[in-house]
């Protein structure tokens, strides 16, 4: 492959010009964890934690070819904590549970990040006032992306990877629009 000598070196490697051009602006405004957090954004890997009904919904159809998540990369279920940097909560969260999901998300490693799917993992759902029922997972672990429904759409699902890769790549800009 021929290289012009005017070309950036990105450009040997990709001929996309999006890519080519946040490359280019990232490298000359931006420290080095920006471009860190670039790749971090587009090689998301999920660990499936589904407790209920919304595991259908909220984590197997988007994967279906309908909804099709691989488009975006997300398609991979890590089945350990030590490869996955995304933890996707979808049901109801109980009392005997949580030891098992703060555990997992302890084992993850940093950075890592939660969905929350469904109602019941957001804040209990209709069992909410059982004896039995945690009342939010976000009273075990910080959640980043909430995704409410019952049972949620996989097309919000997918729009809450979405939310979480901007998330990612723009830590800075999504505090900010939060107030």
């Amino acid at each position: 492959m021929e290289v012009k000598k005017d070309a950036h070196p990105v450009e040997s490697l990709t001929k996309d010009p999006g890519v080519v051009g946040e490359i280019k602006r990232l490298i000359h405004i931006a420290p080095l964890e920006k471009l860190f957090n670039l790749a971090r954004a587009h090689s998301l890997w999920p660990l499936g934690f589904g407790l209920a009904c919304c595991a259908i919904e909220g984590l197997m159809a988007p994967q279906m070819s309908r909804f099709d998540i691989s488009r975006f990369g997300y398609e991979v279920m890590r089945a350990t904590p030590r490869q996955a940097d995304v933890m996707i909560v979808a049901g109801t969260v109980t009392h005997k549970a949580a030891p098992f999901v703060v555990r997992l998300y302890e084992q993850m490693s940093e950075p890592k990040w939660v969905i929350a799917v469904g109602s019941c993992a957001i804040s209990g759902g209709p069992f909410v006032d059982s004896y039995h029922v945690v009342p939010g997972v976000d009273k075990l672990i910080p959640v980043d992306v909430y995704v409410p429904g019952c049972p949620p759409r996989p097309e919000a699902v997918i729009e809450a990877f979405l939310m979480l890769r901007d998330k990612v790549k723009n830590p800075k800009v999504v505090e900010l629009a939060r107030g």
